[in-house]
Order: C-alpha cells, then structure tokens, then sequence
C-alpha cells in the first residue's frame, strides 16, 4: 500500500499544487490526512484525496495521527528538511 502513514507526497491540484506533504492518517480507500508541517512546507493538515498526491519513494517513521512536532522531528531525523521546502513544478498532463 503507498498511501501509508509517513510516506511523502507531492500535491498535484489546488491551491497548494506542487507542495510535499507527509501522510499522517489514511482515512478511508480514498482519503488521507496529511500536514506539510504548514511551517515547513505552507501545507496545511487536511483530508486529501489520494488521486490528487502523487507519492515519493521517501517515507518518515511517525505514529497514526503524528503531530506537527513530531512530523517535523521524524523529517529532522531522516534529514529531509531541506527536500520537504522544494516545491515541485507540476505540470497539468500529470492530472490526465
């Protein structure tokens, strides 16, 4: 399953388009949660659809429901801190 807690993904629609995120929930087949930290990476904690993530091969050791806190930890840890604040420029084919 690649949509599992921890795993960093890209978000390729909306206003926060080309942003990394890290899983911390997976909701349902369709859903998951996720943070950026917003301090980090301007992403905020929401329910997002997993058709609009496309997901890295990077994965952080967090709990289920993980706070900001310890997100940004886990990432410190791994040292993805500097990868997490590059934006990626999405382009609209990868939506079709």
């Amino acid at each position: 399953m690649i949509e599992e807690i921890g795993r960093i993904a890209v978000k390729v629609s909306g206003r926060e388009a080309g942003k990394k995120c890290v899983i911390v929930d997976v909701l349902d087949k369709n859903f998951v949660l996720v943070t950026g930290p917003k301090q980090l990476t301007g992403v905020r904690r929401r329910r997002a659809n997993i058709s609009h993530l496309a997901f890295t091969p990077h994965k952080i050791e967090i709990r289920k429901g993980a706070s900001d806190e310890d997100v940004m930890k886990a990432l410190e840890k791994a040292n993805l801190l500097d990868y997490m604040k590059k934006s990626v420029r999405v382009e609209a084919k990868a939506l079709a």
